[in-house]
C-alpha cells in the first residue's frame, strides 16, 4: 500500500484515499525514523493488527513509502 507522511503534526490520524492509499499524520519528527516507526504504528491500530506484521519496503527516508503487510496466519 502507499502512504503519504507528513511528520509533526498536531495529533497523530489517517485519512484513507481508497484501499490502497493513505495519508497519516504523525506527531513525530522525521530523524532517526521515529516518524517511520510513529507510521506503523498508527497504521497497524487502524487496521487493528500487531506492527510486526508491516514493514516500510519502500521510502524510508521520504515522505511517500511503500508499505507491505506480511502474513497474518502461518500455517
Amino acid at each position: 500500500m502507499t502512504v503519504h507522511v507528513k511528520p509533526r503534526s498536531r495529533k497523530n490520524a489517517i485519512e484513507w484515499i481508497d484501499d490502497e492509499t493513505a495519508k497519516i499524520s504523525v506527531t513525530a519528527i522525521a530523524e532517526k525514523g521515529k516518524a517511520n516507526e510513529a507510521v506503523v504504528e498508527v497504521l497497524a491500530e487502524d487496521l487493528g493488527i500487531a506492527k510486526s506484521c508491516m514493514e516500510i519496503v519502500r521510502g524510508k527516508t521520504t515522505r511517500i513509502k511503500q508499505v507491505e503487510i506480511k502474513k497474518l496466519f502461518e500455517k
